[in-house]
């Protein structure tokens, strides 16, 4: 299970790696704007992705 756990962990910072890899200026203009995004509306998006996550994680097992 450990071993699972770390390859999620090792693709998540693949894909985390794609944008400021490919399209650095790009990358950086969206982490400007996000952080004028205020804390309620991040964590709705938080939440939506972790929603998602765990669905696809059912759907795929």
């Amino acid at each position: 299970m450990w071993a699972d756990i770390l390859r999620a962990l090792a693709l998540v910072l693949v894909i985390e790696g794609l944008m400021p890899f490919l399209a650095p200026e790009r990358w950086r203009e969206m982490m400007l704007r996000l952080s004028d995004v205020d804390s309620r509306s991040l964590r709705i998006f938080g939440a939506v992705l972790i929603g998602v996550g765990a669905v696809l994680l059912q759907l795929i097992h």
